[in-house]
């Protein structure tokens, strides 16, 4: 500072000139990156620097901008989304070195929304501030009112807490066996509808069935019928209940030996009949019937395929026929030798239909040769009593009265055959049977 001229002695002469005041010593604050202090003036600090977490202050000072925290200096404070001011907005630092007031930001935090009784909800961020809770009803409850409530900044929740409506009281009839039907493996099962009331203004709007209606038939085993009622308000309620077939059965039947089987129904279920039918050449000994009871037992006994005692020593077709047990049709076939290609033909075709043949009680009788080397035979049985002519293949179809019904001079195919026995020679008892148990060699 440059040193002050002397003043001409007169009027105050020996008194010192003035001096500009002094000013107060500055209090020097380095920030990192910021220009040396040796190279900027020092900046005053009358009060504690202001650190808010979670905030901030903004001030201002007379001195400029550079004066955060000088004596007159003035900060308004601020918080980050989320948090809320608690204290004075606004704060100076006083000569005494500290600042008008205090504060600090707190998190915003809503308050715990109550347990619900026939529902739940889930929030996304628990009570803080935008935090995104999501109702949801019991099943059978239907939500009347805000499904989603917020956490806003004032610490409130959006909208208002949801009412859950009671559903109808609906009760289904009690669960039932039943046993299926004689002969049948289903059962005819009726119920009365369910008891359907609501708990609001007692109006159900609709009651819908998942499964059969009653008086339907059902099949063996376990079946689940469910009803669902809805009122007006949408809120439905459920009810199940199961009905059980049972069929009663009978041991499974063996077929006898040299035999089998024909029975209807399920061949063992209650109500089924199994007749005992024996291989051409075999009679059958017993019952030719046995069938299956409500005890679980068949009536009868198995009976046996014996042998059959055949006479050959016959003239007639008639008299062969009264030798067997059930009286049988004959188809009888004549060629000159075994190796005839119309013969071969035929024995081939009726091999494979022996089923079919056996179905319709037809034994066949072979004749081969010519005498007095001819053979016939049913089985191991040789006959002698047709006249025939052994020049050429030709086959005769003799009825159970031993009529002649039918001739051939070329193989007949199996299923002519049987058209033909079908249409024409089946009695009235055959026929019946027949159509109650189908045909067992389809």
């Amino acid at each position: 500072m440059p040193r002050p001229t002397k003043a001409p002695r007169g009027r105050g002469e020996g008194r010192r000139p003035s001096l500009p005041a002094r000013l107060p010593p500055l209090l020097l604050v380095h920030w990192p990156g910021a220009p040396s202090p040796l190279s900027s003036p020092p900046v005053p600090q009358w009060c504690a620097t202001l650190n808010i977490h979670r905030g901030e202050a903004t001030c201002y000072s007379p001195r400029g901008g550079s004066y955060r925290s000088s004596l007159g200096t003035r900060c308004e404070l601020s918080c980050a989304r989320g948090y809320r001011l608690v204290g004075p907005s606004t704060v100076q630092c006083l000569p005494s070195r500290h600042w008008s007031g205090m504060a600090y930001c707190r998190q915003i935090r809503c308050h715990v929304l109550p347990a619900v009784l026939r529902g739940s909800y889930v929030c996304s961020a628990g009570v803080q501030m935008d935090s995104r809770c999501d109702y949801t009803c019991l099943p059978g409850y239907q939500l009347e009112g805000d499904r989603s409530r917020i956490c806003m900044e004032d610490g409130r929740w959006s909208g208002s807490e949801p009412i859950y409506m009671d559903p109808p009281k609906i009760r289904c009839p009690d669960s039932r066996e039943r046993i299926a039907e004689p002969g049948k493996l289903t059962a005819t099962v009726y119920w009365d509808p369910p008891r359907v009331k609501d708990s609001a203004d007692g109006i159900i709007k609709r009651v819908m069935l998942r499964g059969p209606e009653p008086g339907s038939e059902f099949p063996e085993g376990e079946h689940v019928i469910r009803y669902t009622a809805h009122d007006q308000a949408y809120n439905r309620a459920s009810c199940k209940f199961s009905i059980r077939i049972q069929v009663r059965r009978c041991p499974v039947l063996k077929p006898p030996q040299n035999g089998y089987l024909s029975c209807t129904s399920d061949g063992n279920n209650y109500g089924a009949t199994c007749e005992y039918l024996c291989d051409g050449g075999y009679e059958r000994q017993g019952s030719s019937l046995r069938v299956c009871q409500s005890t679980q037992q068949w009536t009868g006994s198995q009976p046996l395929c014996a042998p059959m005692q055949i006479n050959t020593a016959v003239n007639s077709a008639a008299s062969l026929l009264d030798q067997f047990h059930e009286k049988r049709r004959l188809l009888v076939i004549s060629a000159p030798d075994p190796s005839n290609r119309y013969y071969k033909m035929q024995i081939s075709m009726l091999q494979q239909a022996a089923c079919g043949l056996d179905l319709r009680h037809v034994t066949t009788i072979e004749l081969v040769g010519q005498p007095p080397h001819e053979v016939g035979r049913i089985r191991e049985h040789q006959l002698q009593f047709l006249h025939l002519t052994r020049s050429h293949f030709n086959a005769v179809l003799l009825d159970k009265a031993g009529a002649d019904r039918e001739r051939y001079i070329s193989p007949i195919n199996p299923d002519e055959l049987f058209v033909f026995i079908d249409t024409y020679l089946l009695s009235e008892r055959e026929a019946a049977r027949r159509a109650q148990s189908g045909d067992p060699c389809e």
